[in-house]
């Protein structure tokens, strides 16, 4: 779980932007330094980049915790074995526990996140304040990325929960006390602010940025606009936004769908939005990493020796490895999971027929044996151990994380227009297909909302919850009762964590200001 401190709600969580930012890995380095507000001169604008350094830093320090619980509802995913976190695999059948210690963390870690956030534009600002010429431009620029990293907690929010508060200032008492908004209005608000931030932003991919490598650009703003055009089923909206992206031409799909979720395909011109991560390629000293344990296996035999293995927390679910295999996938299949004996075993119990490029060894050579907790791991998060830097045995040690990419741009496009949409850019046929090529699969005409959707079930599985997304907000939910599971409409946003519900004003009508704020700045530490 990620570590919450106190003085960094309340404080600043800048990191220092230095000559030596850009790592040979071509990665941003946010490790350099941590500032309190009373170490920034902002009458010094060439430090203006510090508060952006450091929301991104807010932004890649996920907890273990929090992409688990935003994915594991899925037909795509299975929470592995109960162990010792009986609940996360009971929220994976639906049962869910408004005590549990994950519901409460993800509000927290997020919430937390957020007010950083907004005490980075706080920064950003009084430094305009000093500005001239260019940095004027700089200082919106800064502050409309920080605006977009800050809406995309508030879309795993609101898609987690439906009415959460939406947050603008670093001291929340009014707005928290204010009560939560419904989801339609975090979605539009989301819309609203991409809007504003769009014209502030760079006009290129993530990855042609210089000041700040895969930072945020205009195309990353109207991909999260998509998202919340999507989730208030303004198909119109979406075919607009994505549109954009797809009409910029600078876009493409990795061409190795393989290596395009470890090192070779980090940063890629299929990348919108991206966590990154590194070592910095030195065998030993600091470090920014995310804990990827949990997505693992916990017994392989890795090919370089004393790679640490996994956890085995989550699994792909043996319905999404059946349609794979039943469509004559390979390419994403062999991506997708890392299998065991066990698993290729309960596969032909199950009747199914096993292609013969199924084994327990990884394309990277890595071993998957047998363990207790699950009967595959998830390839989209793993790490081959021969990728690890040397002297480095965490298990995905150093690998980015993609948050949202182009082939889902394709997809949202494509599934836009299906469902009546203008088309603004390419075809909803040429782009469901250019994903499928990559794939190694032939081509579709006359593509319906149901292919779409079959495509988007294939190609973003394991990623972040988007499956589970796509079938709650078109009420598929025949298909999320499967293997046992029964699933209605009741189940699709956990309850709030109780501790929320005892501190802030989730189902009053009145609180007072003081007790909130106490409250609040309580549950943030």
């Amino acid at each position: 779980m990620k570590r919450i401190d106190r003085s960094v709600i309340l404080g600043v969580f800048s990191m220092l932007f230095l000559a030596t930012a850009i790592s040979c890995s071509d990665k941003l380095d946010t490790r350099e330094g941590q500032l309190n507000t009373g170490d920034l001169d902002y009458t010094n604008t060439s430090d203006m980049i510090q508060p952006v350094i450091g929301a991104y830093y807010e932004f890649t320090t996920r907890g273990w915790e929090e992409p688990l619980l935003l994915g594991v509802r899925g037909d795509d995913v299975n929470a592995g074995g109960e162990g010792d976190q009986q609940p996360f695999s009971a929220t994976d059948q639906f049962t869910y526990d408004k005590d549990y210690w994950m519901y409460n963390s993800l509000w927290n870690v997020h919430y937390n996140d957020i007010v950083n956030m907004n005490t980075a534009i706080l920064q950003v600002e009084s430094f305009k304040e000093f500005a001239e010429g260019d940095d004027v431009a700089k200082a919106d620029q800064y502050i409309s990325e920080i605006s977009v990293l800050r809406a995309w907690f508030h879309l795993n929010l609101a898609r987690t929960w439906e009415d959460v508060f939406i947050i603008t200032s670093n001291q929340p008492a009014s707005e928290v006390e204010a009560g939560p908004a419904s989801k339609a209005e975090v979605m539009q608000w989301i819309v609203d602010q991409m809007e504003e931030a769009i014209p502030n932003l760079p006009d290129m991919r993530p990855n042609q940025r210089t000041d700040i490598p895969g930072g945020v650009t205009r195309y990353t703003a109207l991909a999260i606009q998509a998202l919340a055009y999507q989730e208030l089923e303004d198909y119109q909206g979406v075919a607009n936004a994505t549109g954009q992206i797809i009409n910029n031409g600078g876009f493409s799909l990795y061409n190795d769908f393989y290596q395009l979720f470890k090192k070779p395909g980090e940063l890629s011109n299929e990348s919108l939005l991206e966590m990154q991560y590194s070592d910095f390629g030195q065998e030993s000293g600091g470090e920014v990493y995310h804990l990827y344990a949990p997505f693992g296996p916990s017994n392989w035999t890795p090919a370089r020796e004393n790679a640490s293995s996994g956890w085995g927390f989550y699994e792909p679910s043996m319905k999404w490895i059946e349609f794979m295999i039943d469509r004559g996938e390979e390419t994403r299949l062999e991506t997708s999971v890392l299998f065991t004996d066990r698993g290729i075993t309960a596969l032909e119990e199950n009747g199914v027929n096993v292609p013969g490029f199924i084994d327990n060894t990884t394309e990277s050579g890595d071993v998957i044996n047998d363990y207790a907790r699950a009967l595959f791991a998830s390839g989209k998060h793993y790490l081959p151990s021969v990728q690890l830097t040397d002297g480095r045995n965490d298990y995905g040690a150093g690998k980015n994380n993609i948050v949202i990419r182009y082939a889902e741009i394709l997809l949202m496009y494509a599934e836009a227009v299906t469902h009546g949409a203008s088309a603004t850019a390419i075809s909803a046929d040429e782009a469901v297909n250019m994903v499928r090529s990559r794939a190694r699969l032939s081509s579709l005409s006359g593509v319906t909302t149901q292919d779409v959707i079959d495509e988007k079930f294939a190609e973003l599985a394991m990623e972040w919850g988007n499956r589970y997304y796509d079938l709650i907000r078109l009420d598929l939910y025949d298909e999320l009762s499967y293997d046992g599971r029964t699933f209605s409409a009741a189940n699709e946003y956990l309850p709030y964590p109780q501790a929320q519900v005892d501190a802030l004003p989730l189902n009053a009508t009145s609180v007072d200001r003081n007790t909130v704020m106490n409250e609040i700045l309580n549950q943030l530490n």
